[in-house]
């Protein structure tokens, strides 16, 4: 997906944002401001959101000396998320479909995003979540990819759902391997968070190697683009890897919630919706 002129904005506003968690020094703050400014005459509309969102908080980590702002709210997000694991659990054994009560409490987890959202309240979010129908929803095409893989790879988003994501995976009865960032931006997954959340134990963990807020293919390591090449199937969680990998000529299906005009709009949604999108 390539940038939008309404994107810029809120570049702006996650900057500001993730500098004033990272530091009280109002200098720092403004440094943060006036360089993040400054770099938008180089940033290309060709390119994806994640590349400039990397290059934002890049700066905020640089000028505030602070490589992870978000660290408190993202252990605070899985225990949150933990303390829900068993209703949510319970919901998929008592389910008529499992597999597609699993897809939708995952996608209920994509609400967990401190890049769009300010505030959120996680237990409300995710009960609306499960009652709210679907926008797009490519389930059949899911469940006969899902039947005929070997493996799948699925590409995780932001800690705290990452214990939703755990719920899908125990549903697809599939050797799993699930990816996180490879250092701390905003509150993304890392191994240290998908570990917290308990996923060591139904998947293996990989990092895909970058630090930018979705899955940009130029800037993961060779490990994790081989293995990305050869997947078969391909879950990918949150608007960053839609983002990133929308246009791909990959067998992916899109789960996520969507959290901005801009990404609603490029997929043919509403803000807010719930969305299974296979990849055309």
């Amino acid at each position: 997906m390539k940038t939008y002129l309404d994107c810029f904005p809120c570049f702006i506003n996650q900057a500001l944002r993730a500098a004033r968690i990272a530091t009280t020094d109002e200098a720092k703050i403004k440094r943060v401001m006036d360089e993040v400014g400054a770099m938008f005459r180089e940033i290309s509309l060709e390119s994806p959101p994640p590349a400039t969102g990397r290059l934002v908080y890049q700066k905020v980590h640089l000028i505030t000396g602070n490589p992870d702002p978000y660290g408190q709210l993202k252990d605070l997000s899985t225990r949150n998320a933990l303390a829900l694991y068993p209703r949510l659990k319970a919901l998929v054994g008592e389910s008529e479909n499992r597999l597609l009560m699993a897809v939708r409490i995952a996608i209920a987890g994509n609400v967990i995003d401190f890049g769009t959202n300010r505030a959120f309240d996680m237990e409300r979010e995710v009960d609306t979540a499960l009652t709210r129908d679907f926008d797009t929803c490519d389930y059949g095409p899911f469940e006969d990819a899902v039947a005929k893989a070997n493996e799948i790879l699925y590409i995780g988003d932001n800690a705290g759902e990452c214990v939703f994501d755990k719920i899908l995976i125990e549903a697809l009865n599939r050797p799993v391997t699930y990816v996180v960032r490879g250092a701390p931006i905003i509150n993304d997954a890392t191994l240290r968070d998908a570990r917290q959340a308990g996923l060591d134990r139904v998947a293996t963990l990989i990092s895909s190697g970058t630090d930018a807020p979705g899955t940009i293919l130029e800037t993961c390591d060779e490990a994790f683009t081989s293995i990305y090449n050869q997947a078969e199937l391909i879950i990918s969680k949150g608007q960053g890897n839609y983002e990133a990998l929308s246009g791909q000529e990959k067998e992916i299906f899109f789960l996520l919630k969507t959290k901005c005009p801009v990404v609603a709009r490029n997929m043919g949604t509403e803000e807010g919706d719930l969305v299974l999108k296979a990849n055309p």
